[in-house]
């Protein structure tokens, strides 16, 4: 169980376990005026964390980006299929440039040969464990494309190329609403021409 020395969990009870877990928590935290709060009650969902990742040709100046069905976008009303970046769960054992680089080739069809880290966010930590390193990594984006994904895992994924200012555009027209793609896309906005200069010069 975690601790911290400014919170403090009385009571933890696992409330649902199928393919992701529901916790339970009693718990109290130190106030900004001082002193202890009164225990309060959240349930938080246990997803594992993971990583993402977004494919970029310097070259081309081309991303990858990908497509797929979310339910969650369907119970909240939204347009279920999201234009999103690669990305998976990091399972025992790995880290996550091994998942970044696996997803990639399962995803997206292609192959990472430089990874670079972003940054570790947290989605929605109000409800949720879940930390996500997000990555972007060097790709050759001639010929990729089409639909992707293990059949076996239920994925479907449209997979496609963008010139990095079309995919801006999308991005400021709302057409890409998953925050960890908007994440990946406007740090590499901001990074762009660094980042082109250290791959195309050949610098690790």
């Amino acid at each position: 169980m975690m601790t911290h020395d400014d919170a403090e969990i009385l009571d933890l009870e696992t409330v649902w376990k199928g393919f992701f877990r529901v916790d339970r928590l009693r718990l109290r935290h130190r106030l900004f005026a001082g002193g202890w709060g009164q225990p309060i009650t959240r349930e938080v969902f246990e997803r594992g964390h993971a990583a993402a990742l977004l494919p970029y040709d310097p070259v081309r100046d081309e991303v990858v980006l990908i497509e797929q069905f979310r339910t969650g976008a369907l119970t909240a009303g939204a347009e279920p299929w999201l234009v999103e970046i690669v990305a998976g769960i990091i399972e025992d054992g790995e880290t996550a440039d091994d998942v970044v680089r696996r997803e990639t080739v399962e995803e997206a069809g292609c192959e990472v040969t430089e990874v670079v880290p972003i940054m570790d966010v947290f989605t929605t930590p109000g409800g949720s464990s879940e930390r996500i390193a997000i990555f972007v990594g060097r790709i050759d984006a001639q010929g990729v494309g089409g639909v992707h994904g293990l059949a076996d895992e239920g994925e479907d994924i449209r997979v496609f190329t963008e010139p990095l200012d079309a995919a801006l555009k999308r991005l400021a027209n709302g057409g890409i609403v998953n925050i960890i793609a908007v994440t990946a896309l406007q740090w590499l906005a901001l990074n762009r021409e660094e980042l082109r200069r250290r791959w195309l010069a050949g610098e690790a």
